[in-house]
C-alpha cells in the first residue's frame, strides 16, 4: 500500500466506484458536507471508472467536462469489474493517466484477507470501512493535501 505520496495537483473530483446508488448518493452528501470543494463523479463498476479515467465510452471526447480525479473511493464487490480486477487494469495504465490519484478501498468488507491483499497494492493507499464519514474523508484529504481543509 503507498501512504507517502503527495499529489502535486489539486483536488479537483473525488470518484465514487460503487455499484450500489443509495450508497454512492450518501457518499456524496458527505462529501460535499464535509468541506471539500471538488466534483464528486460517480461510476457503477470498475469497468465505467476505467472508461472515465482513459475518456473512453460514454466519456469520450469530454475530457474538459470530466475532471481526472485526485481521489478515487473503490468498492470491493461489483459487477462487470470487480475492485481487485479494477486494480489490476489500472496498473496496466500509462503513468500519465495514474498520476497523482490516491485510491482507497471503501468497502464493507469484514473479511481480514481482503485488507491484507490491499496492503499488498502498490496503487492502493488506504482501506477504509463503509460507510464513509466526514472525518474518514477530512483525514483522507489531510493526509495527501495537507492544509486543504485548514479553515474547513
Amino acid at each position: 500500500m503507498n501512504t507517502n505520496k503527495i499529489p502535486n495537483k489539486p483536488l479537483s473530483c473525488i470518484l465514487l466506484v460503487d455499484d450500489d446508488e443509495a450508497t454512492n448518493f450518501l457518499h456524496s452528501l458527505i462529501i460535499k458536507r464535509s468541506g471539500i470543494e471538488a466534483h464528486t463523479q460517480v461510476t457503477y463498476n470498475g469497468e465505467e471508472a476505467l472508461e472515465y479515467l482513459c475518456s473512453k465510452g460514454r466519456y469520450a471526447g469530454n475530457a474538459p467536462s470530466f475532471p481526472q480525479p485526485g481521489i478515487i473511493l473503490l468498492d470491493i464487490n461489483m459487477p462487470n469489474m470487480n475492485g481487485w480486477e479494477f486494480l489490476e487494469a489500472y496498473h496496466q495504465l500509462p503513468e500519465e493517466q495514474k498520476a497523482d490519484i490516491v485510491i482507497a478501498m471503501l468497502t464493507t468488507s469484514i473479511n481480514p484477507d481482503d485488507e491484507l491483499r490491499a496492503n499488498d497494492q502498490a496503487e492502493l493507499s488506504g482501506f477504509l470501512k463503509k460507510p464513509l464519514t466526514i472525518e474518514k474523508i477530512q483525514a483522507l484529504v489531510n493526509q495527501y493535501w495537507p492544509g486543504l481543509l485548514v479553515n474547513k
